[in-house]
């Protein structure tokens, strides 16, 4: 379904005994790379659980690439990849068996998923581990093979939560490298990171929650403008949005 947005959510609302996120719109174009940043509590996972279908809002809709993730689900999750905070393998399989089982679910065909698990694994740093068992991997390992798990099936969107925790510098690199040409390719990304530096220079806009609402977007002039100053690192502009 072609649309000029790859994801549009409208009037999200979602309570938890209180209000977790409260009236949010959230519009993201193909070829964004958006960062999704906040202090602890203040709807990030959720929003992610509930753009992914995973958390049904309480109000409010959600579209990624012009399909209704509340009235067409399977369509809506076909084009879309969800990574967690926590990297969940089968450690007693390699990331070729991992990303040779994840491609299975997708039905991706195997000569296929086997140029694309070779690429990604090449990409992230990994081939020379590719056919050791994912236990005894470092929890930076273990996020990169994931990740590599979520690019599989080539989604159209994805949502990565804290995809950067646990990632050296070399690491990083890879995966900021990766997702970038993702993006390039036209496909969208969305992530929570509480690394500011990482959002300030891989984001295209950065949006600010507070209070389950959106108190800021777009870049940092935009987000300084919010403040008052002209100045200012994105430390300086978080904290001043945030306080209170």
């Amino acid at each position: 379904m072609e649309s000029a947005w790859a994801l549009r959510a409208q009037g999200l609302v979602k309570s938890f005994g209180r209000k977790v996120v409260d009236g949010l719109n959230l519009s993201i174009r193909p070829g964004e790379l958006y960062a999704l940043l906040g202090a602890n509590g203040a709807g990030k996972t959720t929003t992610l659980r509930m753009i992914a279908g995973l958390t049904p809002p309480d109000k409010g809709g959600i579209e990624v690439f012009g399909w209704d993730v509340i009235t067409t689900p399977l369509a809506a999750k076909a084009i879309m990849a969800w990574l967690p905070d926590e990297p969940l393998l089968y450690d007693k399989l390699s990331p070729l068996e991992y990303l040779e089982f994840i491609a299975g679910l997708w039905q991706v065909a195997p000569a296929l998923a086997r140029s694309r698990a070779d690429e990604l694994l090449d990409l992230l740093g990994l081939w020379p581990h590719r056919a050791e068992r994912c236990e005894g991997f470092s929890r930076g390992m273990k996020q990169k093979t994931v990740l590599a798990g979520a690019l599989i099936h080539d989604p159209k969107f994805l949502l990565l939560d804290e995809p950067f925790t646990g990632l050296d510098a070399a690491s990083a690199r890879l995966v900021k490298t990766l997702l970038t040409k993702h993006v390039q390719n036209g496909a969208a990304i969305i992530f929570t990171t509480h690394i500011l530096e990482v959002a300030e220079r891989l984001a295209s806009r950065i949006g600010i929650l507070c209070g389950g609402k959106l108190v800021a977007e777009g870049g940092l002039d935009e987000l300084r403008g919010h403040t008052g100053f002209d100045s200012g690192t994105l430390e300086d502009v978080f904290l001043q949005l945030t306080a209170g």
